[in-house]
């Protein structure tokens, strides 16, 4: 098969660059410990330099500004950006600013740490599944390749949390789901993998339980920061905006604006601090994407639901195959179907195919590497070249292209792979997410 070339290719590749004795030193836990603290301390001394100065970097200065105006929707108005998080964002953002803004930015990374920490820990059982090393080097070289784009987002503190709770999968639905639900109520991508655990899991009762019970304290924190109804001010916020600059279907509007063609157009919008496009036409598919996500949510889980009909009737059965397949389908879709497509939304990949590849290395190879394409791309996109790509510089809208390529292919793989989970019970194995 092509793909079994190229990965004996890159075999031969690492082999070449990398002696044998160090390739057997870092497949080692111990070895993905020192890994994890080297890159970790980087960024936590880099974090650390900034906060001394009294500054904080990328969006957390813009967390900083909610946590010392108190999350008041007076004060915020007047700052650079009004809220556009789920309320429970507000209480990482307050346990960074427990010193005052001085250390905010220092805290906000060094909490991230701990969490990806906790969750290569569950990644890897503490160490003791040396078979997840493999795996837990992927999601480290992943976390590196979105650098600041996983510190100094919420997305980035969002990702650990849904490791972990992808490792208790379909065994331990109450617990997968209490913790995706705390995700989900800080920033809404995680509610991808919910939507998949309550279509995989045999105790559905179990998962909805505990979404009731974090919305339940969401409402809580909501009440006592202001009025209650502000709880849906991440929704009406987003409403209105228009075509992102990098979003997947805005990609032909991109590309009007660098050919200049008609009035077709960049342009910040200073309300939510995005760059969008504007262009004939561009208003009606901003209209139409919301729909057109609906639809994708109901296919995939119509896939999930067939898969778990099709192992009932065959006997071989594998929740945990189809929850993983249908997880990384419903993710890459809420980023192909989202008119705001943020460099950031790339950090919602790595938890799924770490997982992904504990479960089954060689089916999920290909998402693992597609993945890493992606975060090539997208680290050349953001921050490297992003102002070439905003003043319609043809090189880069190449680059954003490929990249927007690259995700239709690993949804429309991932969405392959569960289609044949519930195909061919007899032929596909059932604990690979891909033929």
């Amino acid at each position: 098969m092509p793909t079994d070339r190229y990965f004996a290719a890159l075999a031969r590749f690492r082999d070449a660059v990398l002696p044998r004795r160090w390739q057997d030193r870092l497949m080692t836990p111990r070895g993905l410990l020192v890994g994890f603290l080297v890159v970790h301390l980087g960024f936590l001394v880099f974090a650390l330099i900034v906060s001394a100065q009294g500054n904080a970097f990328s969006d957390t200065n813009i967390y900083r500004g909610w946590a010392d105006a108190g999350f008041d929707d007076a004060n915020i108005s007047s700052g650079p950006s009004p809220w556009v998080y789920p309320v429970l964002a507000q209480i990482p953002m307050a346990l960074a600013y427990i010193a005052g803004p001085g250390p905010f930015f220092f805290l906000w990374v060094l909490l991230i740490s701990v969490l990806n920490a906790l969750a290569m820990l569950k990644l890897t059982d503490r160490g003791r599944n040396r078979d997840a090393v493999p795996a837990g080097w992927w999601w480290l070289v992943f976390i590196l390749l979105m650098g600041w784009l996983g510190f100094a987002r919420v997305d980035g503190l969002t990702a650990p949390l849904v490791l972990i709770a992808l490792v208790h999968g379909v065994a331990h639905p109450f617990i997968a789901s209490l913790v995706l639900s705390v995700a989900t109520w800080m920033k809404v991508w995680p509610a991808a993998v919910v939507i998949a655990l309550v279509s995989a899991a045999k105790r559905r009762g179990a998962v909805l339980l505990a979404g009731v019970l974090v919305t339940l304290g969401a409402v809580g924190v909501a009440a006592a920061s202001g009025p209650v109804a502000k709880i849906a001010d991440f929704l009406t916020q987003q409403g209105d905006r228009g075509m992102q600059l990098e979003a997947t279907f805005t990609t032909p509007w991109l590309w009007l604006s660098v050919l200049h063609i008609g009035d077709s157009r960049m342009y910040m919008n200073t309300d939510i601090n995005s760059m969008q496009v504007d262009g004939p036409g561009s208003d009606v598919m901003s209209k139409l994407m919301q729909p057109l996500f609906v639809v994708a949510a109901v296919v995939v889980v119509a896939l999930i639901v067939r898969g778990l009909r099709r192992g009932v009737r065959s006997g071989r059965m594998d929740r945990t195959a189809l929850f993983l397949a249908g997880s990384l389908t419903m993710v890459t879709a809420f980023i192909v179907f989202n008119k705001v497509g943020s460099p950031q939304f790339m950090v919602w990949l790595g938890p799924v195919i770490a997982v992904g590849l504990v479960h089954d290395r060689r089916a999920w190879r290909t998402p693992a590497a597609l993945a890493v394409l992606i975060g090539i791309a997208t680290f050349l996109i953001y921050p490297l070249f992003y102002t070439a790509l905003s003043h319609n510089n043809p090189v880069m809208a190449l680059v954003l292209t490929a990249r927007n390529a690259l995700l239709v292919v690993l949804m429309w793989w991932s969405a392959r792979g569960l289609y044949r989970l519930g195909t061919a019970p007899k032929e596909v194995p059932v604990a690979s997410p891909q033929a």
